[in-house]
């Protein structure tokens, strides 16, 4: 029995491809049934380990799920540890709401979120207020256009602070994710979206989600992975790792600081006297988009039935 461990690329019909660990390249894998009867599967990102007969060939196995971090079910991916956030100063209109709930789960599940401004070249005052939301609420923000603007100081942050993780790209479709990433390496390995003059939004492009090596794709010095993800047109806590709503303010980063300083020690920090939150937005700390989509995620998880949470 030969027996090895290696990282889940991609999975298509049920066939998986896994970089093994020990230099014997990728190979393709069925995984065991007991996944199946578990209702758990390997997802692109995972370490697994596998096994065969001889030698890698047809019936090599995923036999076990190893150090899972964390999970997003949609896009779904395994092990994440920066998601690159693309936020169209342009068509598609950016649902800022949309983005935060995002944003939101991804601090909860200890990924972090890069805030990356498509589009800047068709609507530069859009792209400076988004640019100037992200920044004070404290994140890492990339301002991109046509001609490859931005990208470069891109390339650097992924060599000096995404190199060695696990990387995704994430965004509505239409919103430019792909042509970010297409600008980013050395490959042309997406197909480039096209927004519909009918309806405004993205018509999707990818299907899968899929990790290709960094040091493959001009970034030799690297050794993690960029994973190409679906593109989105609405997100629901129900397709994440769910938390509870006491943990909501936690997951807004810029709250952080004003927590526990609030007159009443149960404050919600929607409409209280004597909440630092609600104050801080006033002085124009945090910005105030920000909070309005607390508010309204706020509002959905407290409408959300016990029976509906996912654990």
């Amino acid at each position: 029995m030969v027996k090895s461990r290696g990282i889940v690329l991609k999975c298509v019909g049920g066939l998986y491809t896994v970089r093994d660990s020990g230099g014997a390249g990728d190979i393709k894998c069925r995984a065991r049934g007991l996944f199946r009867h578990n209702d758990i599967s390997p997802e692109p990102g995972d370490n697994v380990l596998i096994e065969c007969e001889n030698s890698w060939d047809s019936s090599s196995v995923i036999t076990e799920i190893v150090d899972r971090r964390s999970l997003l079910i949609r896009p779904s991916v395994a092990n994440l540890d920066t998601m690159f956030v693309t936020l169209s100063a342009a068509r598609p209109a950016t649902v800022l709401q949309t983005a935060d709930k995002l944003i939101s789960s991804l601090e909860h599940n200890g990924i972090e979120p890069v805030i990356v401004v498509t589009k800047s070249d068709l609507d530069p005052d859009e792209a400076d207020k988004l640019r100037n939301i992200y920044l004070r609420a404290g994140f890492s923000v990339f301002v991109t256009g046509k001609g490859g603007r931005g990208t470069e100081e891109l390339k650097e942050y992924i060599r000096n602070s995404a190199g060695n993780g696990i990387s995704a790209f994430s965004g509505a479709s239409g919103v430019g994710k792909s042509t970010v990433i297409n600008a980013l390496f050395t490959t042309d390995i997406l197909k480039t979206g096209t927004v519909s003059e009918r309806t405004g939004r993205g018509r999707h492009t990818t299907r899968a989600v899929e990790l290709y090596p960094l040091d493959e794709m001009g970034f030799p010095e690297c050794r993690g992975f960029l994973a190409d993800t679906p593109g989105f047109s609405a997100l629901d806590f129900i397709e994440f790792d769910f938390f509870e709503i006491g943990e909501l303010p936690e997951n807004f980063r810029e709250f952080r600081d004003y927590l526990g300083t609030c007159r009443y020690k149960k404050c919600t920090h929607l409409k209280e006297e004597g909440c630092s939150i609600l104050k801080a937005v006033e002085d124009g700390i945090i910005p105030q988009s920000r909070h309005e989509s607390y508010k309204a995620i706020y509002s959905e998880m407290k409408k959300r039935k016990p029976w509906e949470k996912r654990s």
